[in-house]
């Protein structure tokens, strides 16, 4: 049986008598793209700050790849090869696209002192202009990214979280703020990414129709606790899931 890349067992975290995350179970599989939904208060990025290493779970256990992970902090995430993106653009505005992605993956490049006497880019060019490619984004390559849309700057800040070739990566509302019309190309990007990377995702989204079409299985958090687990549309058919947030 293949063993789980993430796995998730009873975690809790309480604020005074504020239970945000009640005992939440769940995997994640090798090259699964699962969903976090759940209603505003529901306990989302309570949890996704847990698994991030931000917060210190009260209790229960995060295991990466078989290994307890609980407690570890985001660096030290990172390196192990969990990646993430934030709800707010974390690019550098005044340095290049490329520059941007360089920059992301030098952590994991090496000592400091071999960074020191690598080339320029550190020996990372390629990789970035293979991610640039892939990404569409080599028309503003050298541009600084703060003079681009809103949506381009939101590719570049994804495009980060995989220079150092995650085996995980953790996305905190990749559609927050894009233009409609850019929703479906980073679906199709993520899928795209998902195929020939071989990495898994989680997915923290609002939008209803993205999660669906994107996410192999989805898990419905409702006041700190699992409401549901199931592929979308095991989800779409559970009636609880419809009275508790969905709608008809």
């Amino acid at each position: 049986m293949t063993q789980a890349l993430l796995h998730v067992e009873d975690v809790r975290k309480s604020y005074g008598a504020i239970h945000a995350v009640a005992g939440v179970s769940f995997e994640v599989m090798p090259g699964e793209i699962f969903g976090v939904i759940g209603p505003n208060g529901s306990g989302k990025t309570t949890l996704f700050n847990s698994m991030l290493g931000q917060i210190v779970p009260d209790s229960g256990r995060i295991l990466f790849k078989g290994q307890d992970v609980s407690g570890l902090g985001p660096l030290a995430l990172n390196r192990l090869g969990i990646g993430r993106t934030f709800q707010t653009l974390q690019v550098f505005g005044k340095m290049t696209v490329r520059d941007n992605l360089i920059v992301a993956a030098q952590e994991h490049h090496g000592s400091l002192l071999g960074r020191m006497f690598a080339p320029g880019d550190s020996g990372l060019g390629e990789k970035a202009d293979a991610l640039i490619e892939q990404f569409r984004i080599a028309h503003v390559a050298h541009q600084r990214a703060g003079e681009l849309s809103y949506g381009q700057q939101k590719l570049v800040d994804i495009a980060m979280a995989f220079m150092s070739e995650p085996d995980l990566v953790l996305l905190d509302e990749p559609c927050a703020g894009v233009n409609p019309s850019l929703v479906g190309g980073i679906s199709r990007l993520l899928k795209d990414l998902n195929r020939t990377r071989k990495g898994s995702f989680v997915v923290i989204e609002h939008n209803m129709d993205f999660v669906m079409d994107l996410c192999h299985r989805i898990m419905v958090m409702v006041e700190g606790q699992v409401l549901a687990i199931g592929t979308p549309e095991e989800i779409r058919a559970n009636q609880q899931v419809l009275d508790a947030y969905l709608g008809n």
